[in-house]
């Protein structure tokens, strides 16, 4: 029985070429893309879900500040997580993780590399995660403190093929490490990823080696630097927690009111913010939305043919019923139809996302692998071409196994007005679809062209930064050296990357200042030379003069000046952390962040010994000579270590490289969509016209037009898709409107974008339609009449 509805649903295809084409190729492109996008969907929502006790691991965070100037933190300080450990039985454990700003070049022979992933950590990282050592003594993996922990491919790197264990890395600074352990590359979907792990131990004696002022890893509650992560009890109220964590701060630092702690599980780390709000998991929803739309879209093309074809194979069926076809072995017969057309389009499908795979990595940022071993792979595939299968295949299969036989033979038989309804529907769906995802193209587009154009308050342009190191002490001589360099227009330093400034603090205090009030700030050290460099612009007050005394001085921003609700600030009191001094400037706002952020509160005090940062302006000429003098000077001072320097235009578009990818996906996307929808389309123009045969035949007989005969035979459609932008306009506003929210500063949402999206969706219909209505008004009506 199978073999012959097998035999039969093979036959049918090939008689029908025309719309077996359509429907595979429909199917084809939307199963691909479809199960691309899920993929893609699948890896997002498994980051960090791998670790065993995942469930259970809680990352560490504070509240800082108040009112407008409060700020979410994700590292701590350090003693935090020992008094977790030791005094609240609710913690298994705890663990700490640091960046390694201190040993950054390794050497073993004639090897040298400078290592930038490395990470100072408790042995507990070994245990707490699943990132389980292959090598070494997982109870003890830092047997002293010059111990060191390399990933496998670290380890290759270094010692080839020879057995890494007890191996000695020679690094800066004079220092030494033994090889200890080996753990696996980091998964492709883990948050954590590093190459190199030293025993926190040696950072805490490394950091408080001369400090004077007995502070230690169990006192210091100052530095907040530590990814801080829990293990705790399962059932543990986070709540509760959190207030004997403040608790215990509190004890121990007790200026510290405006602090609260936070825990953020582990697996929500990638997709949502620290404070538990909604992060990447937005367009994590949005791109499955989107993959399921376009799976839809290719059904209702399915759908809508299989519906419209039912008049013409209602002989077919009738005489089947007659010679004893029972209803449910029709139902087979037109489900196994649609199953072998799924299965074709299926095959095509994966071959197309194989080929597809390393563009579709290199747009998405991703490293998706088809391994046919892993479980989650089949998981996608198989729940994706299942669930289209059944979405396509139940209706038309109910449809044609219903019709009534003697009606059929008779000719009598037509369109119910409820399939007729149906099919409009469907359209309606497949056109709204598209014309949300080409208003979704444009908003997209208009608030990356924003963000590009709006005005940052400095200029970036034709400059190139780098960390000095070791020419830091040299500065004055080497600024002297490159302003004589053909090509530089001019020099200066800070203490970080104006375009992403990392430091805050809120040890700050001023006149006026309520009491509990916490301001917290961005503080740079800049020279006298920055603000020109820059071209900010001073609204009030002067600029440093590069005197001595200008460590007694400070130049805020607008954001700080009104959050500290200062009037008349020149020669007003401030302090920034140990330093009293006063308020000689005030700076135009300028943005240091992602425009996802408001601007905040910023400082600028002069402090030479901690610009450590130098920007080199170009003319726009001669920028490989200019760079070539740049590492000249590099290395003089620092000859042991690579030449690494970015242009600032790079760094500001890196801050949107996440939103960059994902308009363009969204352009791929939606002419996918419109291409699936026409194809639908054109099927269903082509079905209309060959069965209206005979009314088009006597019209032309009577004298209808060419263009009348068009007009008739589209004005249909055409309707079809004005209903459809009537439906889609308000959902693609309020999307997009949700989208934008997560900017501070966005474009607003103008009506001629949805105007446009309609137009072209309406032209892209008539443009498909028009093809088979043309060539169905210039058929010679006698040879159409005959043929009836």
């Amino acid at each position: 029985m199978l073999r012959n509805y097998f035999r039969t649903a093979w036959r049918n295809l090939l008689k029908n070429r025309f719309y077996s084409v359509i429907n595979i190729t429909g199917l084809t492109a939307g199963l691909s893309v479809g199960i691309l996008i899920l993929l893609w969907v699948q890896d997002e929502l498994s980051f960090d879900r791998f670790h065993g006790q995942a469930t259970n691991i809680y990352r560490l965070e504070n509240r800082v500040g108040t009112g407008t100037s409060q700020q979410i933190w994700t590292t701590t300080v350090a003693p935090i997580a020992n008094f977790a450990k030791k005094e609240l039985p609710e913690v298994k454990n705890a663990l700490r993780l640091t960046g390694n700003g201190y040993f950054t070049l390794f050497k073993y022979r004639d090897k040298t590399f400078n290592e930038e992933r490395t990470s100072f950590t408790d042995p507990a990282f070994f245990s707490v995660f699943d990132f389980n050592l292959i090598q070494g003594n997982p109870a003890n993996p830092f047997p002293d403190d010059h111990s060191i922990v390399l990933t496998e491919t670290t380890a290759k790197r270094y010692f080839g093929n020879e057995n890494p264990l007890g191996k000695i890395l020679a690094a800066n600074e004079n220092v030494s490490f033994k090889v200890s352990g080996i753990i696996r590359d980091f998964p492709k979907n883990s948050t954590i990823d590093n190459d190199m792990f030293m025993p926190i131990s040696l950072l805490f004696k490394t950091m408080y080696k001369d400090n004077r002022d007995g502070k230690n890893m169990d006192n210091d509650f100052s530095q907040f630097s530590y990814d801080t992560y829990l293990l705790l009890q399962p059932g543990t109220s986070i709540g509760n927690l959190a207030t004997k964590l403040r608790n215990i701060h509190l004890r121990n630092k007790p200026d510290d009111t405006d602090l609260t702690y936070l825990l953020q599980p582990l697996p929500d780390m990638h997709l949502y913010k620290a404070d538990g709000t909604n992060g990447g998991i937005e367009t994590v929803r949005m791109f499955a939305m989107i993959a399921l739309l376009i799976l839809a879209i290719a059904c209702i093309n399915y759908v809508n043919l299989s519906t419209a074809r039912s008049m013409l194979r209602s002989k077919e069926v009738s005489m089947r019923k007659i010679v004893g076809a029972a209803k449910t072995q029709l139902f087979m017969q037109f489900v196994i139809e649609t199953a072998l057309l799924f299965f074709l389009a299926a095959i095509l499908a994966i071959g197309l996302i194989y080929a597809l795979l390393p563009s579709y990595n290199d747009l998405s940022g991703k490293q998706l692998v088809i391994d046919f071993s892993d479980y989650h792979i089949w998981q996608v595939i198989g729940l994706t071409i299942t669930g289209t299968l059944i979405a396509s295949s139940i209706y038309p299969a109910l449809l044609l196994s219903s019709l009534e036989p003697l009606k059929a033979l008779k000719g009598k038989i037509s369109a119910r007005f409820s399939e007729a309804v149906f099919r409009r529907v469907l359209v309606v769906t497949q056109f709204a679809v598209s014309i949300i995802l080409i208003a979704g193209t444009f908003i997209i587009g208009n608030q990356l062209r924003y963000i590009r154009s709006k005005e940052l308050g400095y200029d970036k342009t034709h400059v190139f930064a780098f960390f000095m190191r070791d020419m830091s002490k040299h500065y004055d001589a080497i600024r002297a050296e490159l302003l004589n360099q053909p090509g530089i227009a001019a020099v200066t330093r800070a203490s970080s990357n104006i375009v992403r400034l990392g430091e805050q603090t809120g040890n700050n205090e001023w006149d006026g200042k309520a009491q509990g009030e916490t301001m917290m700030m961005r503080p740079v050290a800049i020279d006298k030379d920055f603000i020109p460099f820059f071209k900010m612009k001073l609204q009030q007050g002067a600029n440093f003069t590069g005197a001595v005394s200008d460590s007694l001085h400070f130049i805020l921003n607008e954001t700080a000046i009104k959050a500290a609700r200062i009037k008349n600030p020149i020669g007003k009191r401030f302090k920034l952390r140990n330093h009293n001094g006063t308020i000689i400037g005030v700076v135009k706002d300028f943005h240091f962040a992602s425009m996802r952020q408001k601007i905040e509160p910023a400082i600028f005090y002069y402090e030479p010994s901690q610009m450590r940062a130098i920007y080199i302006k170009t003319t726009g000429k001669d920028a490989e000579q200019v760079i070539a003098a740049a590492q000249r000077s590099w290395k003089q001072y620092n000859p042991d270590y690579p030449f690494d320097y970015s242009f600032l235009d790079d760094v500001f578009n890196n801050l949107y490289k996440s939103e960059q990818k994902t308009g363009f996906l969204f352009n791929v996307f939606a002419t996918i969509a419109i291409l699936i929808s026409c194809l639908g389309l054109f099927g269903l123009a082509t079905y209309t016209a060959q069965v209206r045969t005979r009314e088009i035949g006597v019209r032309k007989v009577l004298g209808a037009s060419v263009v009348g005969i068009i007009e008739l035979l589209a004005k249909d459609f055409i309707k079809l898709v004005i209903i459809a932008i009537v439906i889609a306009v308000p959902i693609s506003w309020y999307s997009m409107r949700l989208w934008l929210q997560d900017f501070a500063y966005r474009v607003d949402v103008q009506w001629w974008i949805f105007a446009l999206s309609g137009l072209l969706a309406l032209v892209i219909a008539l443009l498909t339609v028009s093809f088979q209505s043309i060539k169905a008004a210039l058929m010679n009506p006698v040879k159409s009449l005959r043929s009836e």
